[in-house]
């Protein structure tokens, strides 16, 4: 798979300034508060996950779950945050949707990118 998919994400470490390299993360579409997983995967070492399925988009409520606890536990950190849940809407299912995730023990933040 050479296209980006049509969810993608990018995870910058604030804490240290770097790509949060090899968090795994998992998109789902929830439907009827029922969340269905669409794909998993693992960022690469630039912190993205850029083509990590292709299938098409339905318009709707998606979300991606960033397992942090296991990512900083692995660091020998700790963090409050052990999962971090993101919610968003696909109102044109034709569009590219950036989600990123900046990062840190403590906090987190995020918009919706290019």
């Amino acid at each position: 798979m050479t296209d980006k998919s049509p969810i993608t994400t990018h995870i910058l470490n604030l804490g240290s300034g770097t790509p949060a390299a090899g968090v795994a993360v998992t998109l789902e579409q929830v439907i009827d508060d029922r969340a269905v997983p669409i794909a998993d995967g693992v960022t690469d070492d630039d912190g993205r996950l850029m083509s990590w399925f292709d299938s098409t988009l339905e318009a709707g409520h998606y979300r991606l779950r960033f397992d942090t606890g296991a990512w900083f536990r692995e660091q020998n950190l700790d963090t409050f945050y052990p999962e971090v849940t993101l919610n968003f809407q696909v109102s044109d299912p034709q569009a590219h949707y950036h989600v990123p995730l900046l990062l840190n023990q403590w906090g987190y933040s995020t918009y919706r990118g290019s």
